[in-house]
């Protein structure tokens, strides 16, 4: 199997935070260019709409903004860079990107449930009797 590997371009560290921040901007512009391509290659049409992609990518850009220190922010761009990167190139299957940007952390509904609610009077007492 051969691919070619693209060389992902590691800048020079920000001098100070006003460039490391017009860096997360170009970083932020060209995620949002990238996202009809990735509702192409993931097939999220039917999910997800752009704009809440766009909007996704900003909360996780913005989970962040309290950090101050120019190369924190350089190493946070890189990881990404190196994320979009991965994206773009496939290398994420789509039950990935759906799970960890579409839905969230907080997974499913269903899943928000106890996951014994629905059990029967004999299996608690099955669980409970047997350990493991």
């Amino acid at each position: 199997m051969s691919f070619t590997l693209r060389a992902v371009k590691v800048p020079p560290n920000s001098v100070n935070l006003e460039e490391a921040r017009s860096r997360v901007f170009e970083f932020f512009k060209t995620a949002c260019r990238s996202i009809p391509s990735i509702m192409e290659i993931y097939n999220l049409d039917d999910i997800v709409s752009k704009s809440q992609l766009r909007s996704i990518i900003a909360s996780e850009i913005r989970k962040n903004a309290n950090v101050t220190n120019p190369k924190v922010i350089d190493m946070l761009l890189f990881k990404g860079t190196e994320e979009l990167n991965n994206i773009l190139e496939h290398a994420k299957q789509r039950h990935h990107v759906i799970g960890q940007y579409v839905l969230g952390p907080q997974g499913l509904v269903q899943d928000l449930d106890p996951k014994d609610q629905g059990l029967s009077s004999f299996l608690k007492n099955f669980y409970k009797s047997n350990y493991f």
